[in-house]
């Protein structure tokens, strides 16, 4: 049992006390978005339940399809590649087709740019899940642990230190890009989606990291230090990010200045434009500070998305940018636009929207 299990219970005692006090706070105000609501509160607990169950199902659904490792991985590789070369092929016809009242010619681009649709997302989602699970299978903390430049640092005091800022400092850049490339908001999105900030959002974990390309962790193995300390690391690391997502802690004085807290944490769930992409800390909100990515809370926080899904179906929590994100890739018509509504920021893809006059999808 890892750190996070064993927090279990210290997790629904607080959101028990968190909700508690909340309630005898309503009798003197109105309602806040720091209240527990039952839809949103379930969806939360949902999501942190399948954000533990998704990775060991998606670990046995992907293991034999990773390149190089399982049997059907140059299955996926040849799914990938001969719907690139469709769609490439249909993008060709289509264009050579454009611009002409010639009938037969017209049916031809309807046709091509109908087997676009269909092939451009496959060869994305297949061409994706490849690179994912195969650099995934590569830069895992055991196999970069046997590869390590260091010699094994131990189980001491200085090691322990170096595990929990390492993941921490790893973690930063790692939840920056998540906020910077569309692909991998489409799994971050899943925490930002609820409009209310309680104990109970902190739990409104991701499911889909294995669609992901993240700086690996297990760098610090390559350095000496043991697998077992970066589990224990992404432990501690995960239960200090708990306690920030709340608005009955409103400060912490000087401590504000280097660790990250309920207030810069407020602001990272703030979809005010001053707060959009600030505070992407964890443990320690400096590098947040060296980096220039830092915020202070000022005005009152609006939580949610800069437009909301409405809905409390985990399903459509956790999926719903990817299915816009294909959606995108199916309807648009060069490889060019294809890749940037994938891999450029989630504002890329809105503004191709409004310049186009289509409406923002909800995200």
């Amino acid at each position: 049992m890892d750190l996070t299990e064993k927090a279990v219970p210290f997790y629904f005692a607080t959101m028990g006390a968190e909700a508690w006090w909340l309630h005898k706070q309503r009798e003197k105000r109105s309602a806040t978005p720091a209240d527990y609501t039952r839809n949103d509160t379930f969806a939360s607990l949902a999501m942190g339940t399948a954000s533990l169950v998704a990775p060991l199902a998606l670990h046995r659904l992907l293991s034999p399809i990773v390149p190089g490792k399982g049997k059907y991985g140059k299955a996926l590789l040849a799914v990938a590649a001969t719907s690139t070369a469709i769609t490439t092929i249909a993008d060709v016809i289509a264009r050579r087709s454009a611009g002409t009242a010639d009938e037969t010619k017209r049916a031809r681009r309807r046709r091509a740019r109908a087997v676009a649709k269909v092939a451009a997302p496959v060869a994305v989602a297949a061409g994706g899940v490849a690179i994912t699970t195969a650099l995934l299978s590569q830069v895992n903390m055991n196999a970069m642990w046997e590869r390590r430049l260091v010699a094994d640092l131990g189980t001491g005091v200085v090691p322990s230190i170096a595990a929990i800022v390492g993941w921490d400092f790893i973690y930063y850049w790692n939840h920056r890009w998540m906020h910077t490339s569309r692909y991998m908001w489409a799994i971050h999105v899943v925490h930002h989606s609820s409009e209310h900030y309680n104990l109970s959002t902190a739990l409104r974990q991701p499911v889909a990291d294995a669609f992901g390309t993240f700086v690996p962790y297990g760098l610090m193995c390559l350095l000496g230090v043991r697998p077992e300390l970066m589990i224990m690391a992404r432990g501690i690391n995960l239960i200090y990010q708990y306690w920030i997502h709340t608005d009955v802690i409103r400060t912490l004085g000087p401590l504000e200045e280097v660790f990250n807290t309920a207030s810069h944490h407020r602001v990272h769930h703030g979809v005010n434009p001053p707060y959009i992409d600030r505070n992407h800390g964890s443990i320690l909100i400096v590098w947040d500070r060296l980096f220039g990515s830092f915020a202070r809370e000022q005005e009152t926080v609006v939580y949610g998305l800069t437009k909301n899904i409405n809905s409390y179906n985990p399903l459509r929590i956790a999926t719903h940018e990817h299915r816009d994100m294909l959606r995108d890739v199916s309807q648009s018509d060069n490889w060019r636009d294809r890749l940037n509504f994938v891999v450029r920021g989630p504002g890329w893809a809105y503004e191709k929207h409004r310049q186009a006059g289509k409406l923002v999808p909800a995200t």
